[in-house]
């Protein structure tokens, strides 16, 4: 439920669980499409952010309050337009905290959310596979050529971006879902760049990349995976994965305690 609603604008906290890579388009230069659940555990979809251009930058597990409205053009249930200049970080969740926040809200298949009505859900992959697949030289420059162009889109009022730089990789996901369906899937989520870009930097590619699929395929389902599925705008039949989360099953927590 939104906090107040006065002159057609509403307000509302969400919790940051997607922050989408980078698209750069025509229509709205370089943005990010960002997702996470209210305190009480429903969806929303911030679309579009201009998210290198915010006063207010956040993370994933923060919790923001914006302004919004809803969206014309976009009849997804979950899809808010945000007021970006509004976009404020009150807080964050503590790690102790994150599953018993998700973990109610999981189902079993994005089939599943389907027959639900929702357009964003959070799965739990099963039998994980981490692939990464060298992109060409001209589709690199392709991406290149996109950022340039969206980086230099920009009102009076903004500062110039430099442009982002591709990533050499593009990253897929094989799973099962509860349901026992195979999938594959490529991702979406910013943060998985990030970690590549992270390790990269630290150990060379060849490495960053074992340690991502040890990372995927070990470390994160022994503790607790979560994938965050979200329908394409166009396409309402077409699930995109934007975020790999940490997020423990509940046997972890009863270890822990």
């Amino acid at each position: 439920m939104p906090l107040s609603n006065t002159g057609g604008k509403s307000i509302e906290r969400v919790v940051v669980l997607v922050k989408a890579l980078p698209h750069a388009g025509k229509r709205h230069g370089e943005t990010v499409c960002c997702a996470g659940v209210t305190l009480d555990g429903q969806w929303r979809r911030q679309f579009p952010i201009h998210f290198r251009r915010l006063k207010d930058k956040f993370s994933r597990w923060d919790i923001i309050e914006y302004e919004y409205r809803t969206p014309k053009d976009d009849m997804r249930p979950e899809s808010r337009r945000v007021q970006e200049d509004t976009i404020k970080v009150i807080g964050s969740v503590p790690p102790a905290e994150r599953s018993k926040l998700l973990h109610p809200i999981i189902v079993r298949s994005t089939a599943a959310a389907k027959a639900n009505g929702q357009t964003l859900a959070l799965i739990r992959p099963r039998s994980v596979k981490f692939r990464a697949k060298q992109k060409s030289p001209a589709e690199i420059e392709q991406e290149h050529r996109a950022y340039v162009e969206a980086a230099r889109q920009r009102t009076f009022f903004d500062k110039e971006l430099s442009e982002l730089s591709p990533c050499p990789y593009a990253f897929t996901f094989e799973y099962r879902d509860d349901d026992a369906n195979g999938h594959a899937a490529t991702c979406d989520d910013w943060e998985t760049t990030a970690m590549f870009r992270k390790f990269s930097a630290r150990y060379g590619e060849k490495h960053a990349l074992e340690l991502m699929k040890k990372t995927f395929e070990i470390e994160y389902p022994t503790k607790g995976i979560a994938f965050a599925m979200g329908t394409h705008s166009r396409y309402p039949d077409v699930w995109l994965l934007v975020g790999v989360l940490r997020v423990d099953e509940p046997a972890q927590l009863t270890m822990r305690v």
